[in-house]
């Protein structure tokens, strides 16, 4: 008998008028890819008045490139909640000061000259900008950033700075996370993934950019259904009474969350949107 989590249908269709999810890991099948079963759900979504968000570490210009043709109406939380668009419009932004970028630019050169096999990207409004260019290094920063470019000095691009992301190919948990220990007195030093970590300001998360969100639109928690997996979903998932944890979801956002959802892989947020809405 199969033990996989199944969506909580609850009784009554409760007034969810704004859906966030994250990508990688929760929204996205174990390919990476969008599942095809969203398409005729945002319609549906977008017929019943729901707003449809991504909450992403990616950029905005990737977010917009992976929904394009689909994303009317559509908010886009890029940079783990550092840039909000809603059509083309900045919802809200939260622009990282650039002498503190220059020195994280430092830092990880720093940690490259000792061995760490660790890149930089400098994430601007956009593009994101990274001085490593070999290909397995740009490969990456390309998944998450569409628009990125080789740059000599990251501590000198001419943009509004939101985040700086740093991709380790090691478990960046262990090896650069304590290294970027300093950073966390004064900015928001996140593990977004096994090799990435993300440094905004303190006051940029995604819950943060889901609070402003829902201010934006009028509504509450009560009406917000969120779906996450990693550490970076951990503040949004307290922005919503609907929150969920997939059930391949890192321990922490399990204990978190007020409901499991089915994993990625078996379309769980899909699944748990029709269930619980009763579409």
């Amino acid at each position: 008998m199969s033990t996989r989590p199944t969506p909580a249908a609850l009784p009554g269709r409760p007034d969810i008028r704004l859906v966030v999810t994250d990508m990688d890991g929760t929204l996205l099948d174990a390919e990476g890819r969008v599942p095809q079963g969203l398409w005729p759900l945002l319609a549906d979504l977008r017929r019943r008045g729901i707003v449809f968000s991504p909450a992403s570490g990616r950029q905005y210009a990737t977010l917009a490139h992976l929904f394009a043709g689909a994303d009317d109406g559509m908010v886009y939380i890029a940079e783990n909640g550092a840039f909000v668009v809603r059509d083309r419009i900045e919802v809200s932004s939260d622009p990282l000061d650039p002498a503190v970028s220059a020195r994280l630019v430092k830092s990880i050169r720093q940690l490259a000259d000792e061995g760490v096999d660790a890149g930089v990207v400098v994430c601007g409004k956009r593009a994101a900008y990274t001085e490593r260019g070999d290909q397995a290094f740009l490969d990456e920063v390309a998944r998450y950033y569409h628009a990125h470019c080789l740059v000599d000095d990251a501590t000198a691009v001419d943009d509004e700075i939101i985040k700086v992301a740093i991709f380790d190919f090691g478990p960046a948990e262990r090896t650069t996370a304590p290294a970027l220990a300093s950073f966390a007195d004064t900015h928001r030093v996140v593990v977004s993934s096994e090799h990435w970590i993300d440094v905004m300001n303190h006051s940029a998360d995604k819950g943060a950019a889901v609070r402003r969100l829902q201010e934006h639109l009028g509504i509450g928690a009560a009406q917000t259904m969120v779906f996450g997996d990693y550490l970076n979903d951990l503040g949004m998932l307290g922005a919503a009474e609907w929150s969920y944890a997939m059930a391949n979801a890192h321990p922490d956002v399990i204990r978190r969350a007020r409901h499991l959802a089915p994993a990625n892989s078996d379309d769980g947020v899909i699944r748990t949107i029709r269930s619980v809405l009763d579409i």
